[in-house]
């Protein structure tokens, strides 16, 4: 088929493939093993019963009582055995699944967060869309998808492999006068499905082709959709102050017309698909019996026989026609692994971007020294030139400069978080060091929870948690610490910033970043903050980034950034 080119087949087995060769591969191969044996069970009794289907209706036909009632019995063990592998098929089947998309979404969920890709991804042009959805939706569709197509074509091989035989022994031969002479076609019913089944095929293939490209399509417009409406979610309270429903409405609105353009699309496409292949479905089910009809009419065979030919006829046609009956699935796995495949794709892209961390280096010394560092953006516009400046333990300080100057990325860069720079960056090792953003990152889950982020210290005690509090003023949260909730709708930004200080003073880090941390407080509260980190945190290094005159009486030192690639640096 044209749409399954070579290097898609290489990109599907290679998210296919690792599974089988992971930590699990022994209990994968084990179950798979099974399954693919309850698959040649399942063929075998349908052999089995085809045979039936030739002494059950010889049996009415020669009006034999006791071969009748033989037959049932045999027909009731053969039922049974065929509801029990049935069952047990499926059942493994979804175990199989769900263990391998258990498998799939740890592995992309650790490629996501290793080396901090998924911060890394937003930095590239072309970044991914909507990872979240590719995570948990595509890895749910490619599993099952997956599983359903391999088994499927499994099962069409082995019953068109078993059936072939069948109905290649009772068709017999078809003799037809041509040009004077006879042509004798030797299991001509074998012949005549195949010359079906690839016509069928191919004129699937011809009308079924866009369904891949839409239903890419359809899953992204879905998920941008959905996104939008989360975003709303997030941002209620401002959207609220702006009075921005009517425009959050109309953005919703066309998100969603693109999401029904493209269904639209799908609906014709499918439509056109379903003319064909409902047609094609109803002509195999009469024309076995009139290819059949002639050794039936000749006396040829009897009425069992006939029967046992068209039900081999169509188990063979069912076999052949596994691209037909399966296109629309087909199409839609397509666009799963062409999306997980793009994601893995631009994964490993942005490793291959500089490493941020090389920049960053561990060294003996108790300082923080920057020596030479360049700082761009990804565009190739200079931030900062030539930066050299040293911190001991104690020191602040104070990142100034318009806006666009560069100061929040420097941090980024200390931080090793900005692939875009050169120069050297010597921390002290073993070192712990906090970020405080200028709007907090408020976890989902208990208060207690929000304010230990991101330490997973669970020997901190509700004293030190609720004295923190106080110091900064959030005591009336205290008799909340177990209570879940969305917090970062339910505290204002204010309480936010707030809620960072009560980290800080609580995980004590030896080094502190802080990008805006008080732009949403009042004088007063930033200066009892400031005060509180130098009486409390006196050996902890603060470099602070801020627009206010009033920071500078709680730093030693200014950094000053123009913007242009220039800096100066003052002390206080």
């Amino acid at each position: 088929m044209a749409n399954f080119n070579l290097d898609f087949l290489k990109s599907s087995w290679a998210l296919i493939i690792d599974y089988w060769y992971s930590e699990e591969k022994w209990r994968a191969r084990g179950l798979t093993a099974v399954i693919v044996t309850l698959n040649l069970a399942y063929v075998y009794i349908l052999v089995l019963i085809n045979k039936w289907y030739n002494r059950f209706y010889n049996s009415l036909q020669n009006l034999d009582l006791d071969e009748f009632f033989s037959a049932q019995g045999e027909f009731a063990i053969l039922a049974t055995i065929y509801i029990i592998v049935a069952v047990y098929q499926l059942y493994l089947q979804q175990m199989l699944e769900i263990k391998w998309r258990r498998w799939l979404t740890k592995k992309y969920l650790d490629n996501w967060l290793q080396d901090r890709t998924y911060y890394r991804l937003q930095l590239t042009g072309d970044k991914t869309d909507n990872p979240d959805q590719r995570i948990s939706e595509d890895l749910r569709l490619f599993t099952n998808y997956t599983l359903r197509l391999s088994l499927g074509l499994l099962k069409a091989v082995v019953t068109l492999v078993s059936f072939i035989a069948i109905l290649w022994e009772l068709s017999g031969s078809l003799t037809i006068p041509l040009g004077g002479k006879e042509i004798t076609i030797s299991g001509y019913m074998v012949w005549v499905a195949i010359l079906y089944a690839i016509v069928g095929t191919w004129l699937t293939h011809k009308i079924g082709k866009p369904l891949t490209r839409l239903n890419f399509d359809q899953q992204r417009f879905e998920a941008d959709f959905r996104f939008s409406l989360v975003r709303l979610r997030e941002n209620s309270e401002s959207i609220a102050f702006y009075g921005g429903e009517a425009k959050e409405g109309q953005g919703f609105m066309d998100r969603f017309d693109r999401v029904l353009r493209n269904f639209w699309q799908i609906m014709q496409r499918q439509k056109q698909l379903t003319w064909f292949t409902s047609g094609y479905g109803q002509i195999a089910i009469i024309f076995p019996f009139l290819v059949g009809a002639p050794r039936y009419f000749a006396k040829e065979i009897q009425l069992g026989g006939l029967l046992q030919v068209v039900q081999a006829f169509g188990k063979v046609q069912d076999a052949l026609s596994f691209f037909v009956d399966s296109y629309p699935l087909l199409a839609e796995w397509k666009s799963v692994v062409d999306r997980l495949s793009g994601f893995t794709g631009n994964m490993n892209k942005v490793r291959e971007l500089p490493d941020a961390g090389s920049v960053v280096t561990k060294a003996s010394a108790p300082a923080l020294t920057v020596t030479d560092i360049s700082i761009h953006l990804p565009d190739g516009h200079e931030l900062l030139s030539g930066l050299t400046l040293k911190l001991t333990a104690g020191d602040s300080l104070l990142v100034a400069g318009p806006s666009g100057s560069g100061k929040s990325t420097l941090l980024r860069t200390l931080s090793g978080l900005w692939p875009y720079a050169q120069g050297s960056i010597e921390i002290p090792a073993n070192q712990d060091c906090l970020f405080l953003p200028q709007k907090s990152y408020l976890p989902l889950g208990t208060l207690r929870d929000v304010l230990l982020y991101p330490s997973t210290n669970s020997s901190v005690t509700d004293e030190e948690i609720c004295t923190a509090m106080s110091l900064c003023k959030l005591e009336r949260l205290q008799k909340r610490l177990d209570t879940v909730a969305d917090w970062s709708h339910v505290l204002s930004l204010g309480e936010q910033q707030r809620i960072a200080f009560v980290r800080a003073l609580i995980q004590q880090p030896e080094w502190l970043f802080m990008d805006e941390a008080t732009s949403a407080l009042d004088e007063p509260t930033e200066r009892a903050l400031y005060t509180l980190l130098r009486e409390r945190l006196p050996g902890t290094t603060m470099i602070s980034v801020g627009h206010r005159g009033t920071l500078n009486q709680y730093h030693s030192k200014k950094l000053t950034l123009d913007g242009t690639g220039r800096w100066t640096i003052l002390n206080l």
